[in-house]
């Protein structure tokens, strides 16, 4: 299990380092850093797909053929010439100037940023995609620091993680370092379940995507792993299109994209505010089209609109400035504009534009009656790193099938999450597949469902029942906590640390299948072996009648009513004896810290 929260801390760091070490601003310090971990995860990619290139390598002579550049693109793999891989760097003498280091065009390096740089250019000349992007500024800090950053980084947590990860760190350096970026229109990256969310309800197989506010690439970079899984190359199969406004988002949305093998074309600056400017001249062209846009951005200039087009249910509500006060129906109407006869989009948008009154209204109602509207899902607060708001996800499709043309799917997820800590929430991997579940009967797709259904059972590696395993594996863990209080009570003079690190391993071990079997539990109870049925609080699928009735709301909330009150399953008795144990656990540190500060007290003559 990665530690975000350890490998946040290591970045603070970093930034301390650099702060303390240059006269640089926010803006400037941020993107050396960020080059610095895009090398590491780069270079943690490479060997992975190293060693699957070395897997069955032909040698000669007892000598295994070396890897080259050609190996690296055939996988759609970034490669990394010696030079420019991070154990390199990372052994490279304090003194570079005794180790006679030339660089790529054969001039003398004689600091560690003229080494870093050096590495940065023969990357970008891997890669057409980053030339010009990647930063090359290493030379305005010391080689004390760039090597004590090297070392940050030098981190295993990154040989792990998976997905957006640029865009996760580079929102926790915007929420700590640049609040001047951070609110600049509301940019934050898009968490990674609400982005699989979305990708695995739109199912792009091939052809063109847009995201016309990309950020950081995310969309891209799950949507070239959902095609990847299905058995396809993502670069043979898929064109990404990419527009954004702010550069350094762009920067690290190539960057991104590189580092995952993926190339695209993205634009920044201002031809590529999407307000103003179709950046791709792709009106009516896309095959899939998802974004996470800046909600509820104001002052957008009407008649600038008007004239880039892409409006195809009319302008939203203009003030007597000449201005849209809320941009959310602009983008909703592009992202239906952007779409092909076949197309289908899927995008994050904010709460309030489910009953947005007005001209809004209007645009939901044209919207709607073309039979596109697909599926609409409410998503609970807490879903955004260090932001609170809730949201909601919609999703178009112009190929849908007859018997749900004039339907709409509404999902009300609010309620169903994991907590990753107090202020972040997620959904598994299990959760994400149990709504995907709910999509796919809704389309008739019975057999995707049965295949989870089989998944589930393959995980858990038995045939009984979803409830019994449940009932089962709770009884398992009951019993092992109850061991484990037992145990640890009796040695509380050895204190043993390991045999509650024991225990707590095989808990957490049964807690994760019982979790499993919860999950496949809950979707059984509703949904059986494959028959959609509305479920109170959760689904409804709705008619253009009903929609109608309702004012033309597009809020889940108004349709699936509320679900009856269930039994959160915790034992009440074992967990108030929990909370005893941590309170009588609590007050002997308390204790403990209070004799320490009494006797400072006394030794300072207080």
């Amino acid at each position: 299990m990665i530690n975000i929260r350890k490998l946040e801390s290591e970045l603070w760091e970093s930034a301390d380092l650099l702060r303390a070490g240059s006269k640089l601003t926010s803006n400037q310090y941020c993107m050396p850093v960020l080059g610095l971990i895009f090398l590491r995860y780069a270079y943690s990619r490479y060997k992975m797909v190293e060693a699957e290139i070395l897997k069955g390598r032909p040698s000669r002579g007892g000598r295994v053929m070396p890897v080259e550049a050609s190996d690296f693109a055939a996988k759609s793999a970034l490669y990394l010439p010696k030079e420019a891989q991070y154990d390199y760097l990372l052994k490279l003498p304090e003194d570079i100037s005794s180790a006679s280091l030339v660089n790529k065009d054969g001039h003398s390096m004689n600091s560690l940023g003229e080494v870093v740089n050096n590495a940065m250019q023969l990357i970008e000349d891997q890669s057409e995609q980053l030339i010009g992007v990647l930063p090359k500024s290493y030379t305005d800090f010391s080689d004390e620091i760039l090597s004590e950053l090297l070392r940050i980084f030098n981190n295993s947590a990154l040989d792990e993680i998976d997905g957006d990860i640029i865009g996760r760190i580079y929102e926790y350096f915007l929420n700590k370092f640049a609040k001047n970026i951070a609110s600049d229109d509301g940019v934050f990256f898009t968490p990674k379940s609400l982005v699989k969310m979305i990708v695995n309800i739109i199912e792009p197989k091939s052809g063109v995507l847009l995201d016309p506010a990309c950020g950081s690439g995310g969309m891209f970079i799950q949507s070239g792993d959902f095609v990847n899984a299905a058995g396809m190359n993502a670069n043979r199969t898929m064109t990404f299109y990419g527009q954004e406004k702010v550069e350094y988002n762009a920067q690290l949305c190539l960057m991104n994209m590189a580092v995952h093998g993926l190339t695209g074309v993205i634009k920044s600056g201002d031809e590529a505010n999407s307000f103003y400017h179709d950046a791709h001249n792709l009106d009516g062209c896309c095959d899939y089209v998802m974004a996470n846009p800046p909600f509820n951005v104001d002052k957008v200039k009407a008649e600038a609109c008007e004239s880039a087009k892409r409006l195809p249910f009319g302008m939203p509500g203009i003030n007597k400035n000449k201005e849209v006060g809320n941009a959310n129906y602009l983008w909703i109407s592009y992202f239906y504009s952007y779409l092909n006869e076949k197309g289908r989009a899927g995008f994050v948008m904010a709460s309030s534009a489910t009953d947005s009154q007005g001209k809004d209204k209007l645009i939901r109602e044209k919207l709607v009656k073309t039979g596109h509207v697909d599926v609409m899902i409410s998503v609970g607060k807490n879903f955004f790193y260090k932001k609170t708001l809730p949201c909601s996800l919609w999703f178009f499709d112009k190929r849908k099938a007859e018997p749900i043309k004039d339907k709409v799917l509404f999902i009300d997820a609010r309620n169903y999450y994991t907590v990753v800590d107090r202020a972040l929430n997620e959904w598994t991997d299990w959760q994400l597949k149990n709504m995907n579940a709910i999509v796919w009967l809704y389309r008739g797709e019975v057999d995707k469902y049965s295949n989870l259904l089989n998944e589930y059972r393959s995980a858990l590696g038995s045939d009984k029942s979803f409830a019994e395993q449940v009932q089962e594996l709770s009884g398992k863990v009951k019993a092992l906590r109850s061991e484990k209080n037992k145990v640890v009570d009796s040695d509380k003079k050895h204190k043993d640390k390991k045999i509650e690190e024991t225990y707590d391993t095989k808990i957490a071990e049964l807690t994760e299948i019982l979790t499993i079997a919860k999950e496949a539990n809950w979707l059984y109870e509703k949904f059986g072996e494959g028959v959609y049925a509305d479920v109170p609080g959760l689904c409804k699928i709705a008619s253009l009648s009903k929609i109608e009735e309702k004012d033309w709301s597009f809020n889940p909330g108004a349709y699936v009513g509320v679900a009856p009150v269930e039994d959160d399953g915790v034992d009440f008795e074992e967990r108030m004896a929990e909370i005893h144990r941590e309170l009588l656990s609590l007050q002997t540190e308390s204790n403990d810290l209070m004799d320490t500060i009494s006797q400072n007290m006394k030794e300072m003559g207080i």
